[in-house]
C-alpha cells in the first residue's frame, strides 16, 4: 500500500503477521497491532489492541519512579505544615501525573494518538453494570486468596494501616476520597490494564499477560515499612489485579474496571474509617 493510493486510516490484515491486524495511519503501517476476536465473537466486536513490549516497560519504569519519588517528596515537604489538601494535590500530581504524561507519549509513539483506541478508555452505559460485576469477582478472589494465605500462616499486612487511628475530619475524608476513589482507579487502570497489559499482549498469550500485569499491580503496592507483611499483601492484591485484567481483556475497555476499582477502594475506606 502506498501513501498515494492507500486506503483511509484504519485496521487491516497485518501484512507482516498472518492472523493479526495492524493499524494503517493513512500513509504507512504503524507498530500498532491487534488480535482479532475468537470465531464465536459478535461480528461487530472490537479487537484487543496490543502495543509493543517497549510501551509496557516504559510505563512500568515511569510509574515505579514516580511512586518512589512521590514518597520522598512528601516526606521532605511534610515539615512545612501546609494544609492537607495541598499535600493531596502534590501526592496526586507527583505519583500519577508522570504516568498520565507518559501514557500520552506512548500513545503517540506506538499507537494512534488516541487513548480510546490505544488503551480502551471508553465508556458505555452498560459498564455501570459490568463494573459491579467485576468488583464482586475481585472481592471473591481477594477473600479466597486471603483465606488461603491466613491458613498457610503467610505474613500479611494491610495497606490501610494508620488511617483509622488519626483524627477524622471532613477535609481528611475528602482527601482520602480524591486519592483512593478518583485518582487511583483512573490512573492505575490506565497504566496496568491499559498500557502494561496491552504491551505484554504483543509477546504473551492472553492468559499470561493478564496474570503478569496482575502480579505487577500487586507489587506496585509494596512498601518497605510493612516488612514481611508485604508478601501476603502483594499476593492478595495481585488476585484483584488479575480479576480487573480479565474484565478489561474480555470487555475491551477500561470503564468497567475503573468503576470496579473505585467501588473496591470505597468499600475499603468505609470499613476502615468506621472501625
Amino acid at each position: 500500500m502506498s501513501a498515494a493510493f492507500g486506503p483511509p486510516a484504519g485496521w487491516y490484515a497485518d501484512p507482516h503477521s498472518a492472523g493479526n491486524l495492524r493499524y494503517w495511519n493513512g500513509s504507512q503501517w504503524t507498530p500498532h497491532q491487534a488480535t482479532p476476536h475468537f470465531p464465536l465473537a459478535r461480528a461487530d466486536a472490537e479487537p484487543f489492541v496490543s502495543l509493543p513490549i517497549q510501551a509496557a516497560l516504559a510505563a512500568l519504569l515511569v510509574v515505579t519512579a514516580s511512586l518512589i519519588a512521590s514518597k520522598f517528596l512528601l516526606q521532605w515537604l511534610i515539615g512545612y505544615d501546609w494544609p492537607l489538601m495541598v499535600y493531596v494535590a502534590i501526592a496526586i500530581l507527583s505519583a500519577y501525573g508522570p504516568s498520565v504524561v507518559s501514557s500520552a507519549w506512548i500513545s503517540r509513539r506506538w499507537g494512534s494518538g488516541e487513548f480510546r483506541k490505544d488503551f480502551g478508555v471508553r465508556f458505555r452505559w452498560v459498564d455501570l453494570g459490568w463494573g459491579p460485576v467485576t468488583f464482586l469477582a475481585a472481592v471473591g478472589a481477594e477473600i479466597a486468596v486471603a483465606a488461603t494465605i491466613i491458613a498457610l500462616n503467610v505474613p500479611i499486612a494491610s495497606n490501610t494501616e494508620g488511617i483509622a487511628h488519626r483524627h477524622i475530619d471532613r477535609t481528611y475524608i475528602i482527601a482520602l476520597g480524591l486519592m483512593a476513589v478518583v485518582a487511583a482507579p483512573i490512573v492505575e487502570e490506565l497504566i496496568f490494564r491499559g498500557v502494561v497489559m496491552r504491551g505484554f499482549r504483543s509477546v504473551m498469550p492472553a492468559w499470561l499477560c493478564v496474570g503478569v500485569q496482575g502480579v505487577l499491580f500487586g507489587a506496585a503496592h509494596f512498601d518497605p515499612s510493612r516488612g514481611m507483611g508485604n508478601i501476603g499483601l502483594v499476593i492478595v492484591l495481585s488476585s484483584v489485579g488479575v480479576m480487573f485484567g480479565g474484565s478489561a481483556y474480555l470487555l475491551r475497555r477500561l470503564a468497567p474496571t475503573m468503576v470496579a476499582h473505585a467501588l473496591f477502594n470505597t468499600v475499603v475506606l468505609i470499613v476502615v474509617l468506621n472501625r
